[in-house]
């Protein structure tokens, strides 16, 4: 993979040092670091995200079942529950 691009950014000089001596703690260098974390950050968005749109397909397919009258009522979904809990005991 080729490193040509540059990435500057400003932060507070306790930060960068704490950062950097971390790192050299671990022998690794801060680039390095950063680019993990930037992984990191851009699987956890993507993630993020591909849920968001599984979540909003789901309540779109249960809206279109129920407004079709495949669904059922909250009501009816918790008078079967009691009557299930109560089979049960």
């Amino acid at each position: 993979m080729s490193m040509d691009a540059v990435f500057t950014m400003k932060l507070e000089p306790e930060l960068r040092e704490e950062f950097m001596a971390e790192a050299a703690a671990e022998h690794r260098p801060a680039s390095q670091v950063v680019r993990e974390l930037m992984r990191e950050y851009v699987r956890h968005q993507q993630d993020a995200r591909e849920y968001e749109a599984f979540l909003a397909e789901k309540v779109q397919a249960s809206r279109s079942s129920f407004s079709a009258g495949d669904g059922v009522s909250g009501d009816r979904v918790e008078e079967e529950f009691a009557r299930r809990r109560t089979a049960a005991q």
